[in-house]
């Protein structure tokens, strides 16, 4: 199954269903506001972080709002990947807009990224989302491991792995009177399938279709490990970053910041 092949046609056609004037506004709030697009953990996190003539990349950028803000931290440059070709143009135009012409933008397979970006960054950024969208981790942080300098930081900010085990608001095993309750295994080893398209960006239709992958925390840390990368520090929040906010304070791990570093 082409599942990255059918993922790319799947995403490029809910951009062409977006909602009226999705993300075209973005350079207004990259020109007038401080870090926009991360929560105040994460943006915490960041500015504890030296970016100062670095240079910084964000796998799986969608149309590359957040790279756009890790900007104002004084990156020397920053180059965004992503499978959507379309996706990728709506950050180009956005860059543009906002006047950040030290961050550009790349279209391809992820596992695919070419050799010339090997040993070429000092930062490497994934977020929400992102690393669902492949079935095995090890060559995604292996490709990840080849890009970054020695020394060179990973950063992911992401839903947490247990986010999986919950039913969310919509689907038929929700209970608004029954939040602790888990439905889905945290071991699933199906993928999920969806055909109505992408919520957050586009309408509902009966779309291609998406397909993606479910990662407990310990595949997650041990194929970083694997990728000849060191765990420095995770950090586990009791609140969504981007589904729903019914489940927050109720004492589950929703959220997830995972700092590792490329061994010398």
């Amino acid at each position: 199954m082409d599942y990255i092949g059918n993922n790319k046609a799947a995403w490029e056609e809910a951009f062409d269903h977006k909602q009226d004037g999705w993300g075209e506004e973005n350079y207004k709030r990259l020109l007038n506001e401080d870090l926009p697009f991360f929560c105040e953990d994460m943006a915490a996190e960041l500015r504890s972080m030296d970016f100062k003539g670095k240079s910084a990349a964000q796998f799986c950028c969608n149309n590359g709002r957040e790279l756009l803000s890790l900007m104002q931290l004084g990156a020397e440059s920053g180059t965004g990947f992503d499978i959507a070709e379309n996706i990728i143009a709506q950050a180009s135009e956005t860059a543009e807009k906002a006047g950040i012409s030290n961050c550009r933008f790349v279209s391809c397979n992820i596992l695919d990224i070419d050799e010339k970006y090997h040993n070429s960054f000092d930062f490497i950024l994934f977020t929400i989302g992102a690393i669902t969208w492949f079935e095995d981790l090890k060559p995604l942080f292996q490709k990840v491991s080849d890009c970054l300098k020695p020394g060179g930081i990973l950063l992911i900010h992401d839903f947490h792995p247990v986010m999986n085990m919950l039913p969310m608001p919509g689907e038929p095993e929700f209970d608004r009177e029954h939040l602790n309750r888990v439905v889905y295994s945290y071991f699933r080893n199906e993928p999920w399938i969806e055909n109505e398209g992408m919520g957050y960006m586009s309408e509902q239709y009966e779309s291609k279709t998406f397909t993606s992958f479910s990662h407990t925390m310990s595949a997650i840390i041990n194929a970083a490990s694997d990728s000849q990368m060191r765990i420095v520090r995770l950090k586990e929040f009791d609140y969504d970053i981007g589904l729903t906010e019914v489940y927050d304070g109720k004492g589950f791990p929703l959220s997830y910041i995972l700092t590792a570093e490329k061994c010398r």
